[in-house]
Order: structure tokens, then sequence, then C-alpha cells
């Protein structure tokens, strides 16, 4: 049988909402057919699965995001692995019709990729989808929506389409993102995770860019600082527990690497992100 997502409201307004849906399938469940009510998307918070369109197929883990066009038939399975979660972003029509006209280099509202790849500009807008789905920042929600939005949309007219992978690249790179969401913190070598694919280290580097959209350190990196930004978020001990917590062995390094890619000091960061409210 096919296991749907259980769906939780964040915020919304009068042409937009914000949706935290966890969903909890494993390869023994059969895929989720539905179709895209309105425009959507989703930055994946956790897990990795499949999306199969007209448009497309791709393999989606955290840290990417999905984009869904209005009308489109889809379906997502779990074939290597069990659950995810994804903060899903929806638009009304109208409202992305005129967002669309005042967006520069758009021409229009179709969207011909499925996927933004977790590539480091979006370690920033993840950070912060991710502090709105711990509660942080309710009040700036309309603003990441549109954000959101723009992304998705700007990528979509300009990313370059990566050529298809097989079914069995997808299966081995998927068990190297299973290790990877449990194990970006520690220390990780290219050797490793390559016999975690069963593959030699250059035949990786090629495959599991071809299939997640992103190079395997770049990716470990945009991972680290998103569990850096989170336990910042959170309060969790200082600047520098934070980051070696999150993998980092040179505070100068991580503070670099995390003011380049979210844009402030993690100082700065973690003073001006506000506790949940009661």
């Amino acid at each position: 049988m096919a296991s749907t997502p259980h769906s939780r409201c964040l915020a919304q307004g009068s042409r937009w909402r914000i949706c935290d849906s966890v969903c909890r399938a494993s390869p023994s469940d059969l895929p989720f057919e539905e179709q895209h009510a309105v425009f959507s998307v989703s930055a994946v918070l956790a897990g990795t699965f499949i999306y199969r369109s007209a448009r497309g197929r791709a393999v989606l883990s955290a840290g990417s995001l999905l984009i869904g066009q209005q009308s489109s038939e889809f379906s997502c399975s779990h074939e290597y692995s069990c659950g995810d979660r994804c903060i899903s972003f929806t638009f009304d029509e109208s409202w992305v019709e005129d967002f669309v006209r005042e967006l520069p280099g758009v021409r229009s509202a179709r969207i011909s990729h499925v996927r933004v790849p977790p590539v480091q500009s979006l370690v920033g807008l993840i950070a912060d989808v991710q502090a709105l789905a711990d509660g942080f920042d309710i009040q700036g929600s309309e603003e990441l929506a549109m954000r959101m939005a723009a992304t998705a949309m700007t990528f979509s007219q300009a990313g370059p389409k990566l050529p298809d992978a097989t079914r069995a690249d997808e299966r081995r790179i998927a068990a190297v993102l299973r290790n990877l969401e449990e194990e970006a913190a520690y220390p990780l070598s290219l050797d490793r995770l390559a016999g975690t694919a069963g593959m030699s280290t250059y035949h990786f580097l090629r495959v599991f860019q071809r299939v997640t959209g992103q190079t395997p350190w770049r990716f470990i990196l945009s991972r680290r600082l998103a569990l850096a930004a989170r336990h910042l978020a959170e309060g969790r001990g200082t600047v520098l527990e934070a980051a070696v917590a999150s993998g980092f062995t040179d505070l100068s390094e991580f503070t670099r690497q995390f003011r380049r890619h979210i844009g402030v000091t993690p100082g700065v960061y973690c003073r001006d992100r506000r506790r949940p409210s009661n």
C-alpha cells in the first residue's frame, strides 16, 4: 500500500501557505501518486526519495529544493531509504503570475526543472527554513516564502540540466546519502564514501554529482553549515562548540565559510535568531 505524508500548517497568508510534511514510507510501500494543485517549492530537511513527473526524475536529498508545477502529476517513492521531511511552500496562481512579472530574468511561470540541487548558495535559505520549522522567526515567513519562490524560478530558467543517472547509480549514491545524513559531522574521506558506493574514487565523483547535482565535498560542507546554523539557532553552546559539533576543526575556517554562505558571522546569526514564542 502507499504511505501518504502527514502535514501540518506552519504559517499562511491570503495567497500562500507553508506546511511541514513528514513521510514515513519505506521501500516496501507503493509510490505515492498525486497532482500538484498549485505551484510549490519544498525544502528537503531530511531523508532521500525519488520524484517522478513528466518533467523528469530526480533524487531528492537533504538540502535540495523540489519544484512542483501546477496541475503536474507526480509520484514519490522511497526505493532506497525510509521516510523524509519537507517544508512545502505553496502559492495561488494569481500570486505566481504577479510575482513572475516582477522577478528579473524570469520570463514565465513554466518550470523546466524538478529540483534545485543542494548547492552551497542554498545553505542560508535552508537554514532559515529549518529555523521556521523549529518555531523561530514565524513573523518572517512571508518573506521566506518569496525567497523560496524566487530561488526556484530563477534556477529553473537558468540552471543546467544534468544527464540522467541509472537506477544502479541512484541506489549506490542513496546509500552514501544515508550515511552522510547521519555522519556529516564526522571525518569523511573520498575513499570511504566511494567504498560505500562500491566505486573507484574518480567514478564516484562523477556519479555523485550526476545523481545529486553537487560534488561530495560541497554537499558535506552544506550539510555541516546547516547543522551548525541549527545548533546556533537553538542556543546549543558557544560558537566554538557549534563548530566542533558540526564537523569543523578550525574555528577561523568555520567562521569564514559560515559568513560566506549564510551572509553573517556565526556570532551575529546566533544573536539575531529569535527564540520560539511560548
